[in-house]
């Protein structure tokens, strides 16, 4: 299960990271098309706004994607008790 969760983050991280790259290339690309005239703003504006709300959504993404990971390390590195604790405490309790 650990294996298949740090596996399943690397490819999310993975796909986030080629979906940002294509969307700011596509971006990068729009920008220089419209640049050769004001008249293009307007026909080309809400294509742009669409590849901004994708970078936004990836940027969702990561955070939602880093609060897992925060997760699952505070939960690996609690202090917490473990089993033998829990076990010799209830023996203590047991014995009173």
């Amino acid at each position: 299960m650990k294996k298949d969760l740090e596996a399943l983050i690397t490819q999310a991280l993975d796909n986030i990271n080629r979906d940002r790259q294509v969307t700011e290339d596509l971006l990068s690309n729009l920008r220089e098309y419209m640049v050769v005239s004001s008249d293009r703003y307007s026909d080309s504006g809400p294509v742009a706004a669409k590849f901004v709300e994708t970078l936004q959504r990836s940027n969702e993404q990561l955070v939602k994607l880093a609060a897992l990971v925060h997760k699952k390390d505070s939960i690996k590195n609690s202090t917490g008790f473990t089993e033998d604790d829990k076990s010799e405490l209830f023996d203590i309790i047991k014995k009173e």
